[in-house]
């Protein structure tokens, strides 16, 4: 039997062990957002699918830090002259696609301090691999959140015949399970997937860990407190950037 109860009791046991296992690099990655926002940098965030999600959960709401850029998939389409058909061609999925970062990458106003956080479960295709080896390549430090135990149970699909986690000088495991779903069932099939659950679990812990190291430094937290005066101010810092 599934219920509510059970989904909570087992996604709770095993964001305890994400904390556990992954807190030191939950922590590295702070200092290194610190550092960023210090120098005037922004966090570049991209994961295709619903990775995006965890970007949108630490951007544009009370108690957010502003300097967080989320690199769009449909940047490609609006500003990236890629066709709408293109896009969404179904026999040839776009986000597998090795060789086209390069044109999102060259739409955002990138500073050499930037961090870029790219985010995918299976860590596998073409897009995220891309932008990842492309960040590094340009100098920037590359956060990875990876599900390791699906990204290992995976073929690559890379020309490269690498996986995103390789690309990482930080990587975060999200410890989800393979495929994602968290609960057996009485058949073969199981239910509750949790990476977005993780994922973002991950980004409010990197957030307040974040601004706590900035507060001890006595650096002006750029933080949305709900006054728009204060908010304008900020947004307009980081405008064409965040």
């Amino acid at each position: 039997m599934i219920d509510a109860k059970r989904f909570k009791d087992e996604l709770c046991a095993l964001l305890d062990h994400l904390y556990e296992k992954e807190g030191t690099n939950i922590e590295a990655t702070a200092q290194a957002f610190k550092e960023c926002i210090e120098k005037d940098g922004v966090i570049h965030v991209f994961g295709s699918g619903h990775s995006v999600g965890l970007g949108i959960d630490i951007k544009d709401r009370l108690g957010a830090l502003v300097p967080i850029h989320i690199m769009e998939m449909t940047d490609f389409v609006t500003k990236g002259g890629v066709s709408v058909e293109e896009f969404m061609d179904k026999k040839n999925i776009f986000e597998r696609k090795p060789g086209v970062a390069s044109k999102l990458y060259e739409l955002y106003d990138i500073k050499p301090q930037d961090v870029f956080v790219v985010i995918s479960n299976s860590g596998i295709n073409g897009i995220v691999i891309d932008i990842a080896d492309l960040a590094k390549k340009n100098g920037h430090k590359v956060v990875i959140i990876t599900s390791m135990k699906h990204t290992l149970a995976e073929e690559p699909r890379h020309p490269s015949g690498k996986k995103l986690y390789e690309f990482g000088d930080i990587v975060i495991d999200n410890c989800g399970p393979h495929g994602d779903a968290l609960l057996e069932t009485d058949g073969v099939e199981k239910v509750c997937s949790v990476s977005s659950i993780c994922n973002n679990c991950i980004a409010q812990s990197l957030a307040v860990r974040t601004t706590e190291l900035l507060k001890e430094d006595g650096y002006e937290l750029p933080v949305l407190n709900g006054d728009s005066e204060h908010d304008e101010a900020l947004k307009k810092k980081y405008e064409g950037r965040a």
